[in-house]
């Protein structure tokens, strides 16, 4: 008797909108059933893509998860387990900016930073891999870094020094988890017209007096390509993380920006 192979899955955090979004949708473009994971608060919002993805003939469910409570992250891998039968792919992408000067920064502020963008990362490597080591078949564990995880920005200390250290945990991951059959990557967009890059740009603009859009913008002089990211710029560069195709790259951060870094 013959068993059929079981359709891949990935679990995206972050998914309601912008980068996250787009990466549900590519996924399940290329086959994965997915689960798009966001807030309570987006709660219709990753309904809307989840329905999106099955109107096209794909496998979804919305989840409500807050990335920073690791017991929720916990139950989030349980439905998507119980839900799409395993865990192929976790996408932590969730993630915040605070566009603030370092002396500005308030202990709160560096707080919130690190519990969504670091300890929310940590959450859901650790949940995926706990799951995908108790499944025996590998997997991939993908998670957001940024430009500013290679050259900080301005005004980003406390942004700029979690995406640094998503890098690093990931480094460490990947060599962890290796004997596993399990890759650890990261992603790290640029200027992506999104509404996180609209709040950066506002509170640019509100520093310096200059109008709304005009700082992001003003990005496309140090741009190479010319032109603002898209999320299905960086949903691209996901989604060879996902496939086989990337089977033997692990503990590395693919930095898609147009060209504004070079590493």
């Amino acid at each position: 008797m013959t068993t059929s192979t079981p359709q891949r899955s990935a679990l995206i955090t972050g998914a309601a909108r912008g980068i996250g979004r787009a990466i549900a949708l590519r996924l399940a473009g290329d086959g994965l059933a997915v689960s798009v994971a966001d807030l309570g608060s987006a709660r219709a919002a990753a309904d809307g893509v989840a329905a999106e993805i099955t109107a096209a003939g794909g496998t979804a469910i919305p989840l409500s998860v807050d990335v920073t409570d690791p017991d929720a992250v916990d139950a989030a891998v349980a439905d998507h387990v119980e839900a799409h039968g395993g865990l192929d792919v976790m996408v932590a992408n969730a993630g915040i900016a605070i566009t603030v000067p370092l002396v500005e920064t308030t202990a709160a502020q560096w707080k919130t930073t690190m519990d969504v963008n670091l300890a929310g990362v940590f959450h859901c490597y650790r949940a995926a891999a706990q799951q995908m080591i108790e499944q025996g078949r590998g997997g991939r564990i993908i998670g957001a870094a940024s430009v500013a995880s290679h050259r900080a920005g301005k005004f980003q200390a406390a942004y700029s020094a979690s995406k640094f250290a998503v890098r690093g945990m990931s480094q460490s991951a990947a060599q962890e988890l290796a004997e596993h059959g399990i890759t650890v990557n990261c992603y790290s967009p640029g200027v992506v017209h999104t509404p996180m890059w609209e709040s950066i740009d506002q509170a640019l603009a509100q520093r310096k007096g200059t109008e709304l859009g005009s700082e992001m913008q003003a990005m496309l002089g140090v741009i190479p390509l010319g032109r603002l990211e898209t999320p299905n710029d960086v949903a691209g560069v996901v989604s060879f993380l996902a496939s086989p195709d990337a089977a033997y790259m692990t503990g590395q951060s693919i930095v898609v920006d147009g060209g504004m870094w070079f590493s």
